[in-house]
């Protein structure tokens, strides 16, 4: 699936701008004229880059950035403001966790640069996530098997390491029968 940027600017000029110099990017462009706007946009559709205007009517674009930033954390978020101050700055980084802050007039190869630095971070916070989601999904059956059966996770070991069972109170034949059991009804 094509990887979709949502821009959002009061001005529409400049959206349409961003929209004519990405034309042949590998992105889907996506334009919000305000911070509802784009809010209303992330309800719908999944959006892999959020870059935004600081200034704004009703709502700063830092503030934006710190709601999609707690409601969509996987959505990586830029400033792209003419506006920029030392304030300014500090508060995008500090409420919205922005990725990149950039200032207008942006060159066009530093915003490419910049989106596709953006995408790599996305794929890089995805793939650090998968190995703890597969130990999740790994050490769901055994917690189960511990309710089911209290104790039976529980690993004894002499002073080299070995496991011992006898001296845990488990009977061999048991426990194997009854992991057997519990694989069978895992089918």
């Amino acid at each position: 699936m094509q990887p979709r940027v949502l821009f959002v600017d009061d001005e529409p000029h400049v959206t349409e701008a961003l929209r004519r110099v990405l034309k042949k990017a590998p992105y889907k462009i996506l334009t919000a004229s305000s911070a509802d706007e784009a809010l209303q946009i992330l309800t719908q559709v999944s959006v892999d880059i959020v870059v935004s205007d600081e200034r704004m009517p009703g709502m700063a674009g830092s503030e934006l950035l710190a709601t999609v930033r707690h409601a969509y954390p996987d959505t990586v978020r830029i400033i792209l403001t003419g506006h920029a101050s030392l304030e300014a700055a500090v508060r995008a980084i500090n409420e919205g966790e922005v990725y990149r802050f950039l200032t207008k007039p942006c060159n066009e190869g530093d915003l490419t640069l910049a989106l596709e630095h953006a995408l790599q971070r996305k794929e890089s916070m995805i793939t650090s996530q998968q190995p703890l989601a597969g130990a999740d999904r790994q050490s769901a059956p055994l917690h189960e098997l511990e309710q089911e059966y209290p104790g039976i996770t529980r690993v004894h070991r002499d002073a080299s390491g070995a496991i011992i069972l006898e001296d845990a109170g488990v009977d061999l034949e048991t426990l194997v029968r009854t992991i057997t059991v519990v694989a069978a009804k895992r089918g």
